[in-house]
C-alpha cells in the first residue's frame, strides 16, 4: 500500500506534465471527509466506485494511452501468475521455466487493504524483473519498466504480465454465503494516473468497467491457481 508521502509526490510529479483536478488531488492524499462508496455489479466483479458525496461526482477513469505510459514509467512491481511464466518463458525464448525464472524473475512481497474495510491481504508472488539487474530491495519503488520503448510501446505485448491489463484496478477475492468466491475492485491510487476524472454519472465509465471485468476476474482465477500450486502466497488477516 503506498503511504501519503509517496503518493504526494508522485502526484506532485505528475502535475508538472498534467492537470490534476484539485478535489481529486485532496481525495488522493486522504485529504476529503465525504468519500463513500458506490458499488457497481457488472458480470462477475464488484467494482467500488468513490463518490465525494459533498460535490455529488463519482471518481471515473478512462486511459490516456498512448499519450501518456506512465503506469510503464513508474512501474513498482509485476507479479507473475502460472500462466504468465508459461507464456513469458516462450516470449522470451527460454527452453524450460526453470530456466526463465532463475533469470528474468525476482520474489515480491507486499500488502494490500480491502477498500472502504479492514481486510489486510498479505502476498508474496515471483515477479518479472523490470531490469535486468533488479535488487530486492528495490520492490515497490518505481523503475522504468525495461520492455517500454520510446514511443510508448510494450515489447512483450500481448503477452505481458497479466497485472499488466489491469492498472489501475486492485482487485481482491471475498466469499458468498455458499463459499463461492466473489471478485471485488476498485482503484489504486499510486498517485501516478492522470486518468481519473469527476462526473456526476456512471454512463461514461460503463464500457470500461465491461472490458475490465472478465480481465479482472479471469486474473483473481490465475492467482488463485498459482497459489494453489505453490507458485505464491497469500494471507488475510483482519484489522
Amino acid at each position: 500500500m503506498p503511504n501519503g508521502n509517496s503518493v504526494k509526490d508522485s502526484l506532485d510529479v505528475l502535475a508538472k506534465k498534467w492537470p490534476i483536478d484539485s478535489k481529486l488531488y485532496d481525495m488522493q492524499l486522504g485529504m476529503r471527509d465525504d468519500v463513500v462508496d458506490n458499488t457497481v455489479k457488472v458480470e462477475q466483479v464488484i467494482f467500488h466506485v468513490p463518490t465525494l458525496s459533498k460535490d455529488r461526482l463519482y471518481v471515473l477513469w478512462k486511459c490516456l494511452w498512448p499519450e501518456c505510459h506512465n503506469c510503464c514509467e513508474r512501474q513498482g512491481r509485476l507479479p507473475l501468475t502460472k500462466d504468465d511464466i508459461a507464456l513469458l518463458a516462450k516470449k522470451l525464448g527460454y527452453e524450460s521455466k526453470i530456466e526463465f525464472v532463475r533469470n528474468e524473475v525476482g520474489i515480491s512481497s507486499w500488502q494490500e487493504q480491502e477498500a472502504f474495510g479492514n481486510i489486510i491481504t498479505t502476498l508474496s508472488m515471483l515477479s518479472l524483473k523490470r531490469k535486468k539487474d533488479e535488487r530486492g530491495e528495490e520492490d515497490g519503488t518505481p523503475l522504468r519498466c525495461r520492455f517500454l520503448d520510446d514511443k510508448g510501446y510494450c515489447g512483450i505485448h500481448p503477452d505481458k504480465p497479466g497485472v499488466c491489463w489491469l492498472y489501475p484496478f486492485t482487485s481482491w477475492l471475498e466469499s458468498d454465503k455458499f463459499g463461492k468466491p466473489v471478485v471485488h475492485a476498485t482503484y489504486q491510487f499510486t498517485g501516478d494516473c492522470p486518468g481519473f476524472y469527476l462526473d456526476d454519472s456512471l454512463d461514461s465509465i460503463m464500457p470500461v468497467l465491461q472490458e475490465y471485468a472478465p480481465k479482472i476476474y479471469n486474473y483473481n482465477m490465475a492467482v488463485q491457481r498459482t497459489t494453489r500450486e505453490s507458485y505464491g502466497f497469500i494471507n488475510f488477516v483482519s484489522g
